[in-house]
């Protein structure tokens, strides 16, 4: 965050989260006046109250589908990140007006909220699921990004800047792969896998954070930015969390679950045709033409095209090694491989002093 933000106060929803926890750190660090903590466990509250420890933030007990509990969190406030969802893909496909009442119906209400607390600037957090989406959690997900384009639509002149980042699996988050492999190898149980082939986006927490930042900065009215990520395929991200904790490279195959596709994608063809390259960064801006088609069936529609989506099946694909490197920069794995080693080093010791025991009679 710039030096600009130092005195600025920040609402966070669903701000007890992995996402929400990295972000009100980066907050703090940087100065911020206040940051708010938006969401419905009181017990996650407290241990993030605890662990923090900092009189700068400020938790507020609610649920973004009570419009009253979300404009009294944001009153007063300059930016939002909205992070509230439900995200897990099985539990949206068999309750998917859950769904629709958390990720659209609530994120309605959170836009309306800064719009009515005249919020300078709200960034929404979406997903690669919401691209050519097959389950409810991606249906909803691209409703959250119509909801924002259709506030820049159809309000030009609002106080509110509204506009959505667009992400893919975030390692080590919480419900995340990572962590139940982690916990199935240290348990002695082979990683269970849907389908080895299976390809996914890989982003860190701090890259995540750093895509919010950025849309923060350079976000217009309506836009999506999305992040340039490497991909990997499911079979090769067990294979190479077995080879750092020294277990054998054995995998179980489950089966595709409910709502799964093979891969992701974070930008479609026709997106890319009007994308805005930043390098590291896409924008993708909001189609701001009116109900009055009449110019377009007359002349035509004069944009470009763009000959494939931006999915993980084609974006640059991390071979075991390389997974391994990334792997090793996460804490959350980088202690279980360092615990899986010290334990090594003390077998060897032990049996290197036993031995050195019987050479001795």
């Amino acid at each position: 965050m710039t030096s600009s933000l130092s005195d600025r106060r920040f609402l966070i929803t669903g701000g007890t989260g992995s996402f929400g926890q990295t972000m009100a750190q980066r907050l703090l660090d940087a100065g911020a006046a206040e940051v708010r903590v938006l969401s419905r466990d009181e017990a996650k509250q407290d241990a993030m109250r605890l662990r923090l420890r900092n009189e700068r933030v400020r938790f507020y007990v609610g649920d973004v589908r009570d419009p009253d509990s979300v404009t009294k969190a944001a009153r007063g406030v300059e930016y939002v990140f909205h992070a509230a969802a439900l995200k897990q893909v099985p539990s949206c496909e068999f309750f998917p007006l859950e769904a629709v009442r958390t990720n659209v119906l609530g994120s309605a209400n959170v836009v309306d909220a800064c719009e009515r607390n005249g919020v300078e600037c709200l960034v929404l957090l979406s997903t690669d699921k919401a691209v050519h989406p097959v389950n409810a959690m991606g249906m909803t997900k691209g409703l959250m990004e119509k909801v924002a384009q259709a506030h820049a639509r159809n309000n030009p002149g609002a106080r509110t800047r509204v506009c959505c980042v667009r992400y893919g699996n975030v390692m080590c988050s919480r419900g995340s792969v990572i962590p139940l492999f982690l916990e199935q190898i240290r348990n002695g149980v082979p990683p269970r896998v849907t389908v080895p082939t299976m390809t996914r986006f890989l982003m860190s927490l701090s890259e995540s954070v750093e895509l919010v930042e950025h849309a923060f900065r350079h976000g217009q009215p309506g836009d999506v930015f999305i992040r340039r990520a490497n991909a990997c395929t499911i079979g090769d991200l067990a294979i190479a969390l077995c080879e750092l904790l020294d277990a054998p490279p054995k995998i179980d195959v489950l089966g595709i679950r409910h709502g799964e596709k093979l891969y992701e994608t974070l930008a479609s063809r026709e997106e890319l045709a009007r994308a805005e390259d930043f390098g590291q960064f896409l924008r993708v801006p909001v189609d701001s033409r009116d109900l009055n088609y009449s110019l377009y069936f007359e002349e035509g529609d004069t944009g470009g095209e763009h000959s494939s989506d931006y999915n993980s099946h084609n974006a640059r694909r991390l071979n075991v090694p390389e997974i391994m490197s990334l792997l090793m920069t996460l804490p959350e794995v980088r202690g279980p491989v360092e615990e899986a080693r010290g334990r090594r080093l003390d077998e060897m010791v032990g049996t290197a002093g036993v031995l050195g025991a019987r050479a001795a009679r």
